[in-house]
């Protein structure tokens, strides 16, 4: 008897599918029986994911190009994407830039400014797009993509720490006002995948600084952490596996995700675990 697929007659759009860590979590997506349509910046990023994905998934994944720091791109693209789908049951952003990289005194505004654009308003911009679908059907899943900086300092990644703390509050308060329509919305940091954001911060040299780029050289030569881990960690936000749990901050590498049940998330629920609080000592 065959077993039934986590994701089996769902939908997924992966925002940001073309890249390194979003083409592993469409391929993880699609085995567990979802529709998945890719969705990246270039064609021929695109195009060469796809190849890729067809040729190892039992599924004919779809794909498209959008600039996800326009508004009105991304209305367009989440339009399409739900007609080619036939429908959007999980919506996974995990497109990301880190530049500009170096110190905030060095860096050009017009950086800072693209990478919010990118980083922090195309999470908020494909959101608010996709929202009305899974308002209209009374579900969803939303898994926005965090990571480095979002819970503490990065020196000299001042944009991107910002823009990713920004998503963290952003997936806390849009979880707290789709509670009670049943649709569930998390963050996820995946660790120290080598992507071409590793690329970035060896190219950057000095200006990573000392303790970024010789990290970033170490990873280069011994690898660095498998992007499986987070795209099985969207695979388990995605499913009813993690039913009930909304509103929280998880990582792929360091939280024990993979051991919660029904009752260990009832609990993490009525807790501040996994959240952005302030600590303060005990008077």
């Amino acid at each position: 008897m065959k077993t039934r697929r986590l994701l089996e007659g769902k939908s997924s759009l992966v925002i940001g599918g073309s890249g390194g860590i979003g083409q592993v979590v469409a391929a993880h997506l699609a085995r567990q029986g979802s529709a998945v349509c890719i969705v990246g910046r270039n064609s021929r990023n695109v195009s060469a994911a796809l190849r890729a994905l067809r040729a190892g998934a039992d599924s004919d994944v779809k794909g498209m190009c959008c600039e996800i720091g326009d508004y009105r791109s991304v209305q367009r693209m989440i339009k399409r994407a739900v007609k080619v789908l036939g429908g959007l049951d999980i919506l996974v952003n995990a497109a990301g830039m880190q530049a500009p990289i170096g110190r905030f005194s060095d860096n050009r505004i017009e950086d800072w400014e693209r990478n919010l654009q990118v980083n922090l308003l195309g999470t908020v911009y494909s959101c608010k797009a996709a929202l009305p679908y899974f308002e209209e059907q009374g579900s969803g899943s939303i898994i926005n993509f965090s990571g480095g900086g979002a819970t503490s300092s990065r020196t000299n990644f001042s944009a991107y720490a910002v823009a990713k703390t920004g998503i963290v509050r952003f997936t806390e308060i849009l979880a707290e006002e789709l509670r009670d329509r049943k649709i569930r919305v998390n963050a996820i940091a995946p660790g120290a995948v080598n992507t071409r954001m590793l690329e970035e911060v060896l190219s950057s040299g000095k200006q990573a600084g000392e303790k970024e780029l010789y990290e970033a050289k170490l990873r280069a030569k011994e690898g660095g952490v498998s992007a499986n881990s987070a795209a099985e960690l969207v695979v388990f936000l995605a499913s009813r596996r993690s039913a009930g749990l909304t509103g929280k901050l998880i990582s792929a590498v360091w939280d024990p995700w993979k051991t919660w049940n029904r009752d260990s998330i009832r609990s993490i629920m009525a807790s501040e675990e996994y959240t952005l609080r302030r600590l303060s000592r005990p008077h």
